[in-house]
């Protein structure tokens, strides 16, 4: 059995009066931090239409109890400093407060998922949970941390849960978080930036998925189901790796579906954002990741499905290295690093930002992320049926994918505010074809 964290309350019965005391005297203090490198941009570009929030979701064996999973998110989220915090507004800078409130209240869920999270509600906080019968789901505005930031607080919630309505589990496994899991706050990308002026990120126009839009708010949910074992025999016959092929199926069904196999002048292309982590040997729970493009330039007719996934996988594996990455985040850093810069008010800070964004985000047709297999400590793993991911929407991207797995089986779920889903079949037909067995699950936007 690994060895667990105690959790504060546990801590606090084996202390003096005395030392309770001050110990509720420091939980009083207000802490300040700075956002990291990638989340100045998040509060910047981020509104009602554009929310910059994900959804990390996992799925029990077993119906939610409200009562239970409040409990379970009041007891975690005094460990996660990372998540227990609000934003304010600065001079030069947005900045993190410690967010004295109590934890966000827990919800049935009642509305479309990945809307924006005002920082004047929700008591302040900036991620919210939410349940549907047995269905755990965490949305975190992306100025807090990425995916694997994510799903360290969403496990550690979903263990404390299990042990409430689990008695002996909490007998066997105790009352704290696992001895593995990272509350580290570093900001990894100033500790690892070295001296660059390249500019990594390129802002070339890029074909946009057009057509008519769903209502507003309003966001179509597919979730494909597939065995890994069958994924993996269809990759090996191509020569890459899941990610690359699923990446290039995905860039596949656009050019059918909506160029139809003709030439483009604008190139199909898929921001693929990469976890630095295991790159920069960090623990952080904050952002750290940088984002890849997939290009497919269709200049010719008739591109075979075999001759795109060559050149997406070449595409990847050219920047996927250190050195790469490493001048990606540089560049961002040493704008954040100067010194002109900094002194520089907030308000115009914003309006340069924003112009920046604008133009690079044209520069992209879509994202596919990939959350990657997710792990579950064997004491939780026969109450637990799997997890799935999706994001929101952003300029210029009206459909994306996300990929996640869990034990023997990879979801790949696509979002989109768009009504046809011409590209979801698309996609989904192409990996049939290639003998891949797919389950569809939809959350019913597309059934009205």
């Amino acid at each position: 059995m690994a060895e667990k964290k105690k959790h504060p309350r546990e801590a606090e019965t084996e202390k003096q009066p005395r030392q309770k005391r001050q110990k509720s005297r420091k939980q009083k203090e207000i802490k300040w931090d700075k956002l990291d490198n990638t989340a100045h941009l998040f509060p910047v570009i981020a509104g009602e239409g554009m929310s910059n929030v994900y959804r990390i979701s996992v799925t029990l064996k077993e119906e939610i109890k409200q009562e239970l999973l409040q409990e379970a998110l009041e007891r975690v989220l005094p460990w996660f400093d990372v998540f227990r915090v609000r934003m304010r507004y600065g001079v030069f800078w947005y900045y993190f407060e410690t967010n004295q409130k109590p934890a966000p209240e827990v919800k049935e869920e009642y509305r479309y998922p990945c809307q924006y999270i005002s920082p004047n509600r929700n008591r302040n906080y900036l991620f919210r949970i939410n349940y549907y019968r047995n269905r755990i789901n965490l949305e975190v505005f992306h100025v807090l941390t990425d995916g694997m930031g994510g799903i360290t607080f969403l496990k550690e919630l979903t263990y404390q849960y299990l042990r409430l309505a689990h008695p002996s589990l909490q007998e066997k496994m105790g009352d704290g978080l696992c001895s593995d899991t990272s509350l580290n706050r570093e900001d990894s990308y100033l500790k690892n930036y070295k001296k660059s002026h390249k500019k990594g990120y390129k802002t070339e126009r890029a074909y946009l998925v057009k057509g008519e839009k769903l209502k507003p708010v309003e966001l179509g949910v597919m979730h494909g189901f597939m065995p890994i074992k069958d994924l993996k025999k269809v990759c090996n016959k191509y020569g890459v790796s899941i990610n690359e092929y699923l990446v290039a199926a995905f860039l596949w069904s656009i050019y059918q579906e909506c160029l139809h196999g003709m030439p483009s002048k604008r190139p199909i292309s898929s921001c693929v954002p990469v976890n630095l982590r295991p790159y920069f040997d960090s623990i952080t729970m904050k952002n750290f990741f940088v984002i890849v493009s997939a290009v497919f330039h269709p200049k010719k007719e008739s591109y075979t499905f075999e001759e795109v996934v060559e050149i997406i996988a070449e595409s990847l594996r050219s920047q996927i290295n250190r050195e790469h990455l490493e001048n990606l985040f540089a560049y961002n850093v040493s704008n954040e690093k100067n010194f002109i810069l900094r002194a520089v008010p907030l308000f115009i800070k914003n309006i340069a930002m924003r112009h920046v964004y604008h133009t690079s985000a044209l520069a992209n047709t879509t994202t596919v992320t990939n959350i990657g297999n997710i792990q579950v400590r064997e004491e939780y793993q026969e109450y637990v049926d799997g997890f799935r991911a999706f994001l929101s929407m952003s300029e210029g991207q009206n459909i994306k994918g996300t990929i996640c797995s869990y034990r023997d089986t990879l979801v790949f779920t696509i979002t989109s505010n768009l009504a046809d889903v011409s590209v979801q079949r698309g996609f989904f037909r192409r990996l049939s074809e290639d003998g891949i067995p797919v389950r569809i699950e939809t959350n019913g936007v597309y059934d009205e």
